[in-house]
């Protein structure tokens, strides 16, 4: 295996594992996805069935964006190519994909048109940058149901599904991440302020637009935060006696 196959397989996993550590996992549903280096046709997905918790950089298998498995044992789950394949195959910026049913983002696209306001600045990050589908459509179990999610994520990087969750895509698996966990920030501190029946006190679109530019600038840095956050919190994995996700 290429170093950095084995890189990437690392970071995926150890965004498995982090992912249900903060409460972003559901059972053993929902995915996270990422094209392998150089063969960008090509993704790495959790075997249906196999606990978020319980991920390790060599049991992530292989599939192609027509859910054929290349490579590694285990099932690819209906939903998870047919979703994931579309919106690797949307755009080539797409690299990393996250879909979840996290509580809080979650709870949004159940309101009648929800939407995340620009109430704080982990919001303002995604100014301009999320495309709602107000529809639901049931289990995504064909292309047809699977495509205008793929069309969602041509230029958008954070999609809400109404009444199921969020996708959220990236270059890489730390810059995908650090938008997961800031969305998910933001849409908890939205619907606690909301519940307090007082009037949000939305920033300034400007104001928003700034910030977003802000966050956009310091992700193309050499040092950029993403890395440095999820780095962190690898190493939080192996001092609290999870190192086995790098195996």
């Amino acid at each position: 295996m290429k170093a950095s196959e084995l890189q990437i397989r690392q970071d995926l996993a150890a965004a498995y594992r982090l992912a249900d550590f903060f409460g972003f996992s559901e059972g053993i549903d929902n995915h996270l996805t990422v094209s392998l280096p150089g063969e960008e046709d090509k993704y790495l997905l959790i075997p249906y069935g196999l606990h978020w918790s319980e991920v390790t950089a060599s049991s992530l298998i292989v599939v192609d964006g027509n859910g054929k498995k290349v490579s590694g044992e285990g099932y690819a789950e209906p939903t998870a190519f047919l979703i994931h394949g579309a919106v690797h195959n949307a755009s080539e910026k797409n690299k990393c994909v996250m879909h979840t049913h996290m509580l809080s983002a979650l709870t949004i696209t159940m309101q009648d048109k929800g939407r995340l306001l620009m109430g704080d600045q982990n919001a303002c990050r995604f100014y301009d940058d999320i495309f709602y589908l107000d529809d639901y459509e049931g289990l995504v179990l064909d292309k047809e149901t699977a495509q205008p999610i793929g069309d969602a994520c041509k230029e958008n990087n954070i999609v809400f599904l109404a009444n199921h969750g969020v996708i959220v895509t990236g270059q890489t698996v730390h810059e995908a991440w650090e938008s997961l966990y800031y969305l998910e920030k933001a849409c908890k501190a939205q619907n606690t302020a909301m519940s307090t029946g007082k009037k949000i006190n939305s920033i300034n679109g400007q104001i928003a637009k700034k910030v977003s530019m802000q966050v956009k600038e310091e992700a193309q840095s050499e040092s950029a935060n993403a890395y440095r956050h999820f780095e962190a919190l690898k190493r939080v994995l192996v001092k609290n006696g999870n190192k086995d996700f790098l195996d």
